[in-house]
């Protein structure tokens, strides 16, 4: 299937590694421009590196998207330098799964505001552009109560809702919005990764948790992801695709 991403520019907060990085490099092989950011900026040109060796124009800074300043800055200079912006996915979390007020802050600063300014900086490129689409990476547990903490969940579920109003905002220019709630997600250097070896009890249950018997691979929620972004996923907005291996036992009506 042609996804209709060749020439197109995207830009991925958290890119570097992860789902991010899988998200940067499907765009990239499909012959879309992209531009990433994260905090480690020796990833980040790596990273830059290799997208560019696809054979399209690839950028990428070092940024903190809870600083606001920062965030708006990577949007404004990736837009020079793709020549426009076409889609934006939000990818970065604060990873703040603890039962503390810390956690409210670092999630509300991260997950949520870092998704609004991304959507607010890039707008004035999204409305000129013909294939314009928001994705904001949620998750499962925004859909029910497990074992993260309270504002976890609260966050990734504020994500899905904040989407959906997107979309009907912006159905009529048209701009499409949509979110994408993972599962438990592996990759080395990633957060299971790091449970695995430092609380491998808590490991053990979440993986005996999913039906598949093992976590999902990032490059299997990116290409969700990309499809969604994508122009083939034209009439698409509004959903929240749930990526889980059938983890959850809510039914998505």
């Amino acid at each position: 299937m042609d996804l209709g991403l060749k020439g197109l520019r995207a830009l991925v907060t958290g890119g570097s590694k992860g789902i991010g990085r899988h998200v940067a490099e499907i765009f990239a092989a499909e012959g879309a421009h992209v531009s990433i950011c994260a905090r480690n900026g020796g990833e980040v040109e790596a990273a830059v590196s290799a997208l560019s060796a696809r054979g399209v124009t690839a950028f990428g800074q070092a940024v903190d998207v809870a600083d606001k300043a920062a965030l708006e800055a990577w949007v404004a200079a990736s837009a020079a330098a793709l020549g426009g912006v076409d889609m934006v996915v939000a990818n970065v979390s604060a990873l703040a799964v603890a039962d503390d007020e810390a956690a409210w802050e670092a999630g509300f600063h991260t997950d949520l505001m870092h998704t609004v300014r991304l959507v607010n900086a890039a707008m004035p490129w999204l409305e000129k552009s013909s294939a314009a689409s928001i994705t904001a990476i949620s998750s499962v547990s925004g859909r029910e109560t497990d074992f993260t903490g309270p504002a976890y969940g609260a966050y990734k579920a504020a994500l899905v809702h904040y989407m959906h109003g997107l979309a009907v905002k912006l159905a009529a220019q048209p701009i499409r919005a949509n979110a994408v709630s993972p599962g438990n997600t592996y990759f080395e250097g990633g957060i299971w990764a790091s449970i695995e070896t430092g609380n491998p009890d808590l490991f053990k249950t979440a993986l005996a948790l999913n039906p598949t018997g093992r976590m999902g691979r990032p490059e299997e929620v990116a290409r969700g992801v990309v499809f969604l972004a994508s122009p083939a996923s034209s009439f698409t907005t509004g959903t929240n695709l749930v990526i889980d291996g059938a983890l959850t036992r809510g039914v998505q009506l």
